[in-house]
């Protein structure tokens, strides 16, 4: 169960990590190529964009370092459930209130509700 952990832990975090810094550096450019969306140059959108991929960023180094630091294993698996849960959740309100997205952003909510499940079942194994 250990090595699944692992694995499970070190997905999540490469994904928030990779996201992260790529919608940190250079948002226009990898929202468009990911995800379809077309950014208009301005300061308010960018800076709610690179706050929201800040946190993407901390959290995936919080995760990782559960993989190396044994008694932040639970936090880790806790932080990731919240962020792929908590993404899943907004998203999936969003398709009900407007409409269907994009293909990328399907499959966005299918990796979120993927890793968001795998840490659910690891944080489950932890406690019993």
């Amino acid at each position: 169960m250990e090595i699944i952990k692992i694995v499970i832990l070190s997905l999540s975090a490469l994904m928030l990590i990779f996201v992260g810094v790529m919608r940190l550096t250079n948002p226009i450019k990898t929202y468009l190529k990911s995800s379809g969306i077309k950014l208009d140059n301005d300061a308010s959108l960018l800076n709610e964009i690179r706050g929201v991929s800040t946190v993407m960023f901390c959290s995936g180094v919080i995760i990782f370092l559960g993989i190396f630091i044994g008694k932040l294993s639970l936090t880790s698996h806790f932080v990731a459930v919240l962020i792929f849960i908590g993404f899943a959740i907004g998203r999936l309100i969003s398709l009900k209130v407007d409409g269907k997205p994009s293909k990328q952003i399907i499959q966005g909510i299918l990796f979120e509700l993927i890793l968001g499940v795998a840490n659910v079942f690891c944080l489950i194994h932890i406690w019993n």
